[in-house]
């Protein structure tokens, strides 16, 4: 008996922190493209945006802990808007890292899928998001946003425990594209957003307020951010 569950922990190890084969070349480079339709198609992007203020309330939420703030709650809202609410000193460096996290989390994440899947490691990934996903879950504190956190962690977990190794290579692949280049359109968004003058209370607006830095400049941290992180993801899963 003791054999067994050894060899079957052994086996659960190795499927998991083990690494498994990249996609064919012309695959990955499809897996983009589909990413790629994704983000520029505008009905589409409205529902799959869902999956980058996820990213982006996570990345509030995750900088706010490891800065020793006390973390409130997160609300994610059927306009693909959200909001994270930590508690702490209202200024200096933590609140500042918390307000930056939020742009900065998608793509950061996208490059550290990118590199994950340059090592082979497409098991380890799903699982790592899966387990993201279900910490996250905790601090949700409205049914949309609990709803939108276990779908989307529902179809990491099915995809990671019952289908074929190419099946999860293809959907790891076309999610680490979909963080790099959705990671890319938020920032513009924003930025037509304020030229309209709309989105006063933004990120950028509130980073302005904690640093006395103006907003285009952050508006360009998060653009410098998320293209740097494209280009670098991007050669990593086409190997370049």
């Amino acid at each position: 008996m003791e054999s067994t569950a050894s060899t079957s922990l052994t086996g659960l190890w190795d499927r998991v922190f083990g690494t498994q084969a990249a996609p064919e070349q012309w695959l990955v480079i499809a897996c983009g493209v589909a990413a790629l339709a994704v983000v520029v198609q505008h009905s589409i992007w409205r529902l799959a945006r869902n999956a980058i203020t996820i990213a982006h309330e996570g990345g509030h939420g995750l900088v706010a802990l490891l800065t020793g703030r006390r973390l409130s709650g997160i609300r994610l809202h059927s306009d693909t808007s959200g909001l994270t609410v930590s508690r702490g000193k209202p200024t200096g460096l933590g609140m500042i890292l918390t307000a930056a996290s939020g742009y900065t989390a998608p793509p950061l994440l996208g490059l550290g899928g990118a590199a994950l899947l340059a090592a082979g490691h497409i098991t380890a990934l799903l699982w790592l998001a899966t387990a993201l996903l279900v910490a996250m879950l905790v601090m949700i504190r409205n049914a949309y946003g609990a709803l939108t956190v276990i779908l989307t962690g529902g179809a990491f977990l099915l995809v990671s425990w019952l289908t074929s190794s190419q099946v999860q290579a293809v959907f790891a692949y076309v999610v680490v594209w979909f963080l790099l280049l959705g990671g890319v359109r938020p920032a513009f968004e924003l930025q037509s957003k304020r030229r309209r003058g709309g989105a006063g209370d933004s990120d950028a607006d509130q980073l302005a307020r904690l640093t006395g830095i103006a907003p285009a400049l952050w508006l360009f941290v998060f653009h410098a951010v998320s293209l740097c992180c494209l280009l670098a993801g991007g050669r990593w899963l086409l190997d370049v």
